[in-house]
């Protein structure tokens, strides 16, 4: 795997786990808290501008994840915040990054070794 692939990979996988803080906290928590709301956006955001990356680099995304449905989420609320949906932002948030955090374990393994093997060949 290729190290930049690999280190986009590493930053969802930090995303996922952040936005699953927020998720974990409840939807009346995030339904009351703006600041857990324009958070789970910028990490929708960022997320899907990886996947942008990943998309143009080739690696295909496993099942259960598709790079153009994040790409298209990113631009509708990097582009369109005036209109979100809270309810929609919601569900990616609590079910769709989930899903994709499993769907995608694997890649985050093959990342972290990638990773470590370079630093491993850097240091001999």
């Amino acid at each position: 795997m290729d190290a930049r692939v690999a280190k986009e990979l590493l930053h969802i996988q930090h995303w996922l786990e952040v936005a699953a803080s927020i998720a974990t906290k409840g939807k009346d928590a995030y339904d009351t808290d703006e600041i857990a709301q324009e958070a789970g956006d910028s990490l929708m955001i960022k997320i899907g501008e990886a996947a942008k990356t990943l998309a143009a680099r080739g690696l295909a995304a496993p099942a259960g994840v598709s790079w153009s449905d994040a790409a298209k989420n990113r631009e509708k609320l990097a582009h369109h915040y005036s209109i979100t949906d809270r309810e929609v932002t919601w569900q990616t948030l609590s079910g769709s990054l989930p899903a994709w955090a499993t769907a995608l374990g694997p890649l985050f393994l093959e990342a972290a070794a990638t990773l470590d093997a370079d630093d491993a060949d850097a240091v001999e």
